[in-house]
């Protein structure tokens, strides 16, 4: 495949990359989007015109985000809804309330480098189990939804962070693998990009198609367990830059039927060997088609342990 190159880049911002896209009458679900770059990923889908759902663990502590969108949009059409990802009655519960199509689904909320050792009531490892698990069931819920709309994507937010890690397949919840907090997140963020091979791979001739985002290096509370953002100040993004690659993977023309890939900068990025000083690129096992088969058999078991 013929690597996918704009004219958009590191500086480019989602005002910028959403010139001239009207997307009246399209319905996107944001989790996390009232915070973060969430934020302004909800605020550039609003000025544009989608009717805009926050998928939040909040809802009430989110009204004031809320509030401020609309009014700084001007479009009255920003919804709240409940999702915890790391409570799988939550997502399941968020997907019974909808109804019609649904155009985009951005999967935009996680966590980073816990620490200490955390697991869900299922046992599943914490990051694992919010920034994979839980998008990956609430996708599977709104299938239908993605299905109706006839022409939907789905943007997964992943990580230069994937290249501390692959999935760790024999042993994902850290059960016998000492745990580190950034080989956990790794090892989430692959899972995200390898969901958006295997979506397209299954749900392309549905009209859903799939890409993973590497929104940049912006100061947010995802850093909290990290001591702050510590990218040297030249490669670090404001929010309205970081919503960039989201907004173009979910709205642009030219994406139309593509799906698989792996974004950064507004520029789909090049497969690299190793690990380099910049953290650029995408890791080879992060786009391999049998990993994200083996993934998606992985979570639909563990979807299907949980509900048994």
């Amino acid at each position: 495949m013929e690597r996918i190159t704009t004219r958009f880049g590191f500086s480019s911002t989602a005002s910028d990359v959403t010139e001239g896209i009207d997307f009246t009458g399209k319905r996107v679900v944001i989790t996390g989007g009232a915070s973060g770059i969430g934020i302004e990923t909800a605020r550039a889908f609003a000025r544009i015109g989608a009717d805009v759902t926050l998928a939040v663990r909040n809802p009430d502590a989110a009204a004031p985000v809320a509030d401020e969108l609309r009014e700084s949009s001007g479009n009255g059409n920003i919804h709240l809804g409940r999702v915890d990802l790391a409570d799988l009655s939550s997502v399941a519960g968020f997907a019974a309330q909808w109804s019609g199509p649904l155009h985009v689904l951005v999967n935009n909320a996680g966590i980073m480098a816990l620490p200490d050792l955390q697991r869900t009531v299922e046992g599943w490892e914490l990051q694992f189990a919010t920034n994979h698990l839980g998008h990956f069931a609430l996708a599977q819920a709104l299938h239908g939804a993605l299905a109706s709309a006839g022409n939907a994507r789905i943007v997964s937010l992943s990580s230069s962070g994937h290249l501390f890690s692959p999935v760790l397949f024999d042993d994902p919840q850290f059960n016998f693998v000492p745990y580190d907090p950034f080989v956990a997140y790794g090892q989430s963020k692959t899972a995200s990009t390898l969901f958006a091979v295997g979506v397209t791979a299954r749900w392309a001739k549905e009209g859903i198609t799939s890409n993973a985002v590497m929104p940049g290096a912006i100061a947010t509370n995802l850093q909290r367990h990290t001591g702050g953002l510590r990218t040297p100040v030249e490669r670090q993004k404001t929010p309205q830059q970081g919503a960039a690659t989201t907004l173009y993977v979910a709205t642009s023309p030219d994406l139309e039927g593509v799906g698989g890939r792996y974004f950064e900068d507004v520029n789909e990025a090049r497969v690299v060997d190793r690990r380099g000083p910049d953290y650029t690129g995408v890791a080879p096992y992060a786009l391999d088609a049998a990993n994200a088969q083996r993934l998606w058999n992985l979570s639909t078991e563990l979807l299907a342990q949980k509900s048994a």
